[in-house]
């Protein structure tokens, strides 16, 4: 049996290359990125987790998904790419990187926004998740380069 593909968070907008040690667009560091085709399924499988877990911290406190089944079956109508390994709310997020100015009822998603919340529009909300996003992922590198975190090295 061949070993399982563990697709690439790769969102094809890598700040890297202009010298950032996080990637703005996918949120990795800059040496799994360079090394990612070297890594096995394992190692892979961790790095989605910890960006799972930065995900999740920040979009569950603004947006609430009541219906997976939905939101799937939306992310394939619309050929929304998205990596199931990894949790519904980074399957959320990928919609609203591509379609949050064109979704009018996140209902018909399978996800509605928390009440503190109800009153931004879903390019607010995008932005204000990637944004924070970016600012966990980027302390996870710090802690990482402090050897306070441990997580794969080249």
């Amino acid at each position: 049996m061949s070993p399982r593909i563990v697709k690439t968070p790769c969102v094809g907008l890598c700040s890297t290359v202009y010298g950032d040690s996080v990637c703005r667009g996918c949120k990795r560091f800059d040496y799994e990125i360079i090394a990612w085709n070297g890594y096995s399924t394992d190692e892979k499988l961790l790095i989605l987790r910890r960006l799972d877990t930065l995900l999740f911290e920040v979009m569950e406190r603004m947006l609430e998904i009541f219906d997976v089944e939905l939101l799937q079956k939306q992310l394939d109508f619309r050929g929304v790419r998205y990596i199931s390994d990894q949790s519904p709310y980074a399957w959320c997020y990928q919609l609203l990187r591509l379609g949050a100015s064109v979704i009018k009822d996140p209902s018909r998603y399978g996800f509605c926004l928390k009440q503190e919340y109800e009153f931004y529009s879903l390019v607010e909300v995008r932005d204000v998740i990637d944004r924070e996003f970016f600012l966990l992922a980027e302390k996870c590198r710090k802690l990482n380069d402090n050897g306070l975190l441990v997580v794969l090295q080249m």
